[in-house]
Parts: C-alpha cells; sequence; structure tokens
C-alpha cells in the first residue's frame, strides 16, 4: 500500500508473487484436467506474475471502481472493523484481536469492563469506531497493555472474541500447535546439509506428501526423465 510522502511497503515477502503464481497455476492444471476428462482436449494455462497478488486485493478494485476509494497503508489495521489490528501486552509481546461487528466488540468490552462504551456509548457502532480509529485503538491498547499475552488470550478465548498471538519466527519453533500439525520439516539435504523448511501444504489423507530434497543439482534427473519418461 503506498502512503502521502512514503515509498510503497512489500506486500510480505519479495517472492509472493511467484509463490502465488505457482499455486493458481496448480489450480489452472487440476481445471484443464477436469475438462479433459469431459472434452478430450487440452488447454493452455496463461498467467502473469502479478495477476495472483492483484487477486487477492479483494475489495480494492471495486471499492475504486465504485466510490474512487484509494486505499493507503493502514499498519495492522482493517477497513470497515475496529478494532481489528494488533496490541501490545504487558510482557512486551503482541496479540491480534479482531473485531468485525458491533456484537463481538460488544463482547470485547465486557472483558474490559467497560460496557458504556458499546450500544448508546461513543464506540457503540462500527461508524463511531471507525471515525475513531486511533482512539478506539489506543482504548484497547491500554488495556492489552495491562496484560500478559497468555492472560489476554485466555481471556478472550472465555468471552468468545477472536484474539491470537503475533509470533516472531522463533515463537514458531517454540509453538505445539506448529509441531503437532508438522509444519516444521527437517530434512537432509544432499547440498545444502540439514535444513528445516515448511512443511506440505495441504496435506491430504491418502497422498500426504513428503519433502525429499530442497532442489535437486541442475541437470539432475536429466536422464531419468530423458529415458525413463519420454523413451
Amino acid at each position: 500500500m503506498r502512503r502521502a510522502g512514503c515509498a510503497p511497503a512489500s506486500p510480505g515477502t519479495a517472492t509472493l508473487s511467484d509463490y502465488l503464481t505457482g499455486v493458481y497455476a496448480a489450480l489452472g492444471v487440476l481445471t484443464a484436467l477436469h475438462v479433459r476428462e469431459r472434452t478430450g482436449r487440452g488447454q493452455i494455462i496463461d498467467l502473469g506474475l502479478y495477476e495472483g497478488t492483484f487477486r487477492l486485493l479483494d475489495e480494492l478494485a471495486p471499492a475504486y471502481a465504485r466510490n474512487g476509494f484509494v486505499r493507503e497503508r493502514m499498519g495492522a489495521g482493517t477497513v470497515n472493523a475496529v478494532p481489528h489490528s494488533h496490541y501490545p501486552t504487558k510482557d512486551g509481546k503482541w496479540v491480534a484481536i479482531a473485531c468485525t461487528n458491533d456484537k463481538i466488540f460488544g463482547r470485547l468490552a465486557a472483558i474490559m469492563g467497560r460496557m458504556e462504551v458499546t450500544g448508546d456509548g461513543i464506540y457503540g457502532t462500527i461508524a463511531r469506531r471507525e471515525a475513531r480509529r486511533a482512539e478506539v485503538d489506543a482504548f484497547v491498547s491500554r488495556w492489552t497493555s495491562g496484560m500478559t499475552r497468555d492472560e489476554i488470550l485466555t481471556a478472550c478465548e472465555a468471552g468468545q472474541v477472536p484474539c491470537g498471538p503475533v509470533y516472531g519466527i522463533d515463537e514458531i519453533f517454540e509453538d505445539p500447535q506448529y509441531a503437532a500439525r508438522g509444519n516444521l520439516v527437517r530434512i537432509d539435504d544432499e547440498r545444502a546439509g540439514e535444513l528445516t523448511l515448511p512443511g506440505v501444504c495441504p496435506r491430504l489423507s491418502e497422498t500426504p506428501g513428503s519433502i525429499r530434497w530442497a532442489g535437486r543439482a541442475l541437470g539432475a534427473d536429466s536422464a531419468a526423465v530423458l529415458a525413463d519418461w519420454l523413451g
């Protein structure tokens, strides 16, 4: 997103478009194979490298086409939802809290013991909160700053408020959910040695897949492909 007077920020990793193009290409292959079963004809799959990223921008194009709205950088905030951002904790960590409607915000206010701001109160509707976005975020931040991350997560879970920890990569390695889901896979690569890589996604029940190497050397399988596959 752009912001007046600032250079545009990169949307995640610089290779995001490469990965997304691969995902959409795979979807195209599966679709084409499905159609081929019915028609007997193959197809050309046409993708631009930027198009996968553009597709994930969701409402930006229709919003601009309808009313000329140009969304700029909002940090961790979200359009049309407040509070919906990242908030600091007493122990120097961060949590993500998402109140996408007035009902959820009411549950958050109940946890905070501040029900007077709901209903007819100053933050009672999404329109009022949107008009005071910075003020609402500061209001929530003051509350989260007085509690540890674990205390906030426990309170929000009990109060049915969407909330999750904002992890650094070091905390991902420590999280039991990532371990239980097999999201970190350790392999011994013939060229790079021992590596830890993100696990296969998605996993299928009958053919879950596995990682055998991080990438083969140039030409390592040429003979096998030419001889065994192509004859």
